[in-house]
């Protein structure tokens, strides 16, 4: 299996419980710091059509920044090319850590879910 690319923020405890993980299962990943370099928009896209358009699974909704853009209104108008746009240009607002797999994206930690796709 290729390294597993992972966006993450180092201060994120769900970013760190998804670290330990790879660490425990010894899989080979690069690390990006979401925060320097967000997901590109192309990674975004195709996360965007895994989940069927449905931008919230993207979105850090818990995140002081989603909170102070008062985005949870906003959201619900925005086109993909501008959640993407947005995304893009601002990594604390994307849900991480954020993984793209062969199998499909991974965003948030999910113990089981990430067993699922990245031991198989």
């Amino acid at each position: 299996m290729k390294k597993i690319k992972i966006y993450q923020y180092p201060k994120c405890g769900t970013c760190r419980k998804a670290m330990k993980f790879l660490e425990k299962n010894k899989l080979a990943y690069e690390m990006v710091l979401i925060v320097d370099q967000p997901p590109t928009k192309k990674e975004l896209k195709n996360a965007l059509d895994y989940f069927e358009g449905d931008l919230r699974k993207l979105f850090n909704t818990s995140g002081v920044v989603y909170r102070e853009m008062k985005l949870s209104q906003k959201i619900k108008t925005m086109t993909p090319k501008q959640a993407i746009d947005l995304l893009n240009s601002n990594g604390k607002l994307v849900k991480r850590p954020f993984v793209l797999t062969n199998k499909g994206p991974l965003v948030g930690f999910n113990e089981e879910l990430w067993n699922a796709v990245l031991q198989s």
